[in-house]
């Protein structure tokens, strides 16, 4: 299965939410420069547990916890030697999250690739030859563990945005590209929206996106996104703007009851994928599901319902069996 076919069976496909603070939320320490990937060696089984709820919670694409385990971030903690072991771990948490869902439906793992330096410093970036080497190398990295898609997420400049849709699109697999904004609609760079996205789409992703902008400013970004002309689009906010520097705490500008009412705007606009970014929760991720694709939540009832009735039923052929008198 890759994203094609899912969006040949669904209108609207679920993405799942964030990590990162989330980790945080259930008190995973997350502090630089590993962020996130700090729970992939301190508490695996939590990244395990997010991943799950969001699964019950009817996300359709489940991102793996690798926004931080790029070789730069990896060298600057000490932990180059563990790229490989890292990367796979995150990988296999997802693949056990779905396996222990064991979803009837259609469930993808999209391998996920960050910016390779700070996610709001475009100031940072490195140089095109850099930008290859260490996307190409993350790509085939999670390419090669088995992700069912990848997903280049939070790119800010043009130039990074396209060494990683290369990277991404020399390794075979389908994939999307997702560009962080500022409430105009431009790039984080200052850059034009619609710049970047000629500029990715000669390599051929399945779907463009905009990310970790806040609820209330995304739609701007998205409609831009419509307008370079672009196939599959999508969006997956933040519950609110994040000040630089400020990787913990996490802003709530709206609820998630009005986050999930700002998303029936992104839909009417055209978006066919929707999620969450900094801030949500499997909370968020449900209140998408039940107004967007409802039918995935049904379905899960329904299957859970009937699981319940043959459990019952074991039982009772068993108590009959050991009180045949009865």
């Amino acid at each position: 299965m890759n994203l094609s076919l899912l969006l040949a069976q669904k209108d609207i496909c679920i993405l799942d939410g964030a990590m990162g603070t989330e980790l945080h939320r259930q008190g995973v320490d997350i502090g630089l420069p590993l962020w996130s990937a700090n729970a992939l060696i301190r508490a695996p089984h939590t990244v395990r547990n997010v991943h799950f709820a969001y699964l019950n919670a009817g996300a359709d694409i489940l991102t793996t916890n690798t926004f931080r385990t790029n070789i730069r971030v990896l060298k600057r903690a000490g932990f180059s030697d563990r790229s490989e072991e890292l990367n796979l771990r995150a990988m296999e948490l997802a693949f056990e999250a779905r396996e222990r869902y064991r979803p009837a439906r259609p469930v993808l793992i999209a391998g996920g690739l960050a910016p390779v330096e700070d996610s709001y410093s475009p100031e940072l970036v490195p140089s095109a030859a850099e930008l290859r080497e260490e996307h190409g190398r993350q790509a085939e990295l999670l390419a090669m563990f088995g992700a069912d898609i990848l997903l280049a997420e939070t790119l800010m400049t043009i130039r990074e945005a396209e060494a990683a849709a290369a990277a991404c699109a020399a390794t075979g697999k389908e994939y999307a590209v997702s560009f962080v904004c500022r409430s105009d609609g431009t790039l984080l760079s200052g850059e034009p929206l619609e710049e970047a996205v000629a500029a990715v789409r000669v390599h051929g992703p399945a779907a463009l996106l905009v990310n970790c902008t806040s609820a209330q400013d995304i739609a701007v970004a998205h409609r831009a996104l419509r307008g370079a002309g672009f196939g599959v689009t999508g969006c997956y906010a933040n519950t609110g703007t994040p000040k630089k520097g400020e990787h913990v705490q996490t802003q709530h500008d709206v609820t998630p009851e009005e986050f999930a009412d700002h998303s029936q705007e992104w839909v009417t606009d055209g978006a066919r994928i929707v999620g969450g970014c900094c801030g949500t929760t499997p909370e968020h991720i449900e209140l998408l599901t039940r107004l967007h694709a409802p039918g995935t939540l049904r379905f899960q009832d329904e299957e859970i319902a009937a699981w319940k009735d043959a459990r019952a039923r074991r039982w009772q052929n068993i108590h009959s069996k050991q009180n045949p008198d009865l």
